[in-house]
C-alpha cells in the first residue's frame, strides 16, 4: 500500500508545521519526564506514563470504530514497541545524569545512524557525502563528550552519555519504522499500538521494579502522557504526507526547546562545547538530507 506523499509547492508546508509542533510537544514531554525520572526513577516514570498513555490512546482509538490492522502493520508494531521500550528507558535513565540540552544534542546522532540502517534494511547506497556526514556527526559527539569530561560533572555523567548514545541507536531504527508505519496506518492506530506494546514490554519486569507513585506525581505523569500522545499524532500525520528527507532534519528544532526548558525548569547552563558539537552533528545530517532525494521513495517501495 502506498500513500500519496507529494511534497511539491505549498503542500510541504502543513506537514512541516505539524511535525515541528509535534516535536515541540515531545520536547516538553522530555522535560516533564526528566523531572519524573529524578523523582521516581527512570523505569517507574516510563512505566506509569505509558499506562496513562494506553488509557488515553485507547479512548481515542476505539471511539472511531477502528478496523483490524494488517499483519505487516502488526509485525512492525511489535518490533517498534520493543525497540521504544528499550530506547525510552535508556534515554530517560541517561537524561537524569546529563543536562536536558546535552541529552537531546547527543540523540541527534540518530539520523546519521539511520542512514546506515537504511542501507542494510532498504538497500540504499551510501555515497561519499554520507561518509563525510557521519564523520562530522562522530566529531560532534566527541566534542560534546570532551566538554562533559572536562567540566564539573558528577561521576555518573559518562554513564548517562553512554545510555543516551545507545538510545540513539535504537531511535535510528525507529525513524525507519516510523516512515514505514505512517504509509500503511493512521495516526490513531499507530499511537494506540505503540503505547500498548511498549507498556506490555515494561509490564514484564513490573513485579521486580514497579512501585505505585504517590498522588502528587500523577498530574506530572498524566501531563507527560498527554504530551506524548499529542506529539505522536502530529508527527505521524506529517510523516504520512511528506517524504522523510524533508522532515528528519526538523528533529534539531528540539535542541532549541531543550535549551529553554532545561534552563527554565532545571537551571541548566548550555556550554559552548555543547553548541559546537550540536552544530557539527546537525551539519552532517543536513548534508545527508540535501543529497538524498530518493530516500522516501525507497522506503515506500519497501512497504508497498
Amino acid at each position: 500500500m502506498k500513500r500519496n506523499s507529494d511534497t511539491s509547492g505549498p503542500g510541504i508546508l502543513l506537514p512541516v508545521l505539524m511535525v515541528l509542533t509535534g516535536l515541540a510537544f515531545f520536547s516538553a514531554m522530555d522535560a516533564v519526564m526528566k523531572g519524573m525520572s529524578v523523582a521516581l526513577g527512570a523505569y517507574n516514570a516510563v512505566f506509569w506514563r505509558y499506562l496513562v498513555g494506553v488509557v488515553i490512546a485507547a479512548i481515542l482509538f476505539f471511539a472511531r470504530k477502528p478496523k483490524r490492522p494488517t499483519p505487516m502493520a502488526l509485525r512492525l508494531y511489535v518490533i517498534r514497541g520493543v525497540l521504544i521500550a528499550i530506547m525510552a528507558f535508556l534515554f530517560f535513565w541517561g537524561l537524569v545524569r546529563v543536562p536536558l540540552a546535552e541529552g537531546i544534542a547527543l540523540s541527534f546522532i540518530a539520523p546519521l545512524i539511520a542512514l546506515y540502517l537504511a542501507a542494510v534494511l532498504l538497500g540504499e547506497r551510501i555515497g561519499k557525502n554520507a561518509v563525510f556526514a557521519s564523520l562530522l556527526g562522530i566529531a560532534g559527539v566527541a566534542v560534546i563528550v570532551a566538554g562533559k569530561t572536562g567540566g564539573d560533572f558528577g561521576p555518573e555523567a559518562q554513564w548517562g552519555v553512554a545510555a543516551i548514545l545507545l538510545s540513539a541507536i535504537a531511535y535510528a531504527y525507529n525513524l525507519v519504522l516510523q516512515r514505514q508505519l505512517a504509509l500503511i496506518a493512521g495516526p490513531l492506530e499507530i499511537t494506540f499500538f505503540q503505547n500498548i506494546i511498549v507498556f506490555a514490554c515494561l509490564l514484564l519486569v513490573a513485579p521486580f521494579f514497579a512501585a505505585v507513585p504517590d498522588s502528587a506525581y500523577w498530574p506530572g505523569l498524566t501531563g507527560a502522557a498527554v504530551l506524548a500522545v499529542v506529539s505522536l499524532l502530529f508527527v505521524t500525520w506529517g510523516y504520512a504526507r511528506a517524504e522523510a528527507q524533508h522532515l528528519v532534519s526538523l528533529e534539531y528544532s528540539a535542541f532549541i526547546w531543550a535549551v529553554i526548558l532545561g534552563w527554565y525548569f532545571f537551571g541548566e547552563a548550555v556550554t559552548w562545547m555543547t553548541i559546537a558539537g550540536t552544530a557539527l552533528i546537525v551539519t552532517g545530517c543536513l548534508l545527508v538530507a540535501w543529497r538524498r532525494p530518493k530516500k522516501a521513495e525507497i522506503v515506500e517501495a519497501a512497504v508497498a
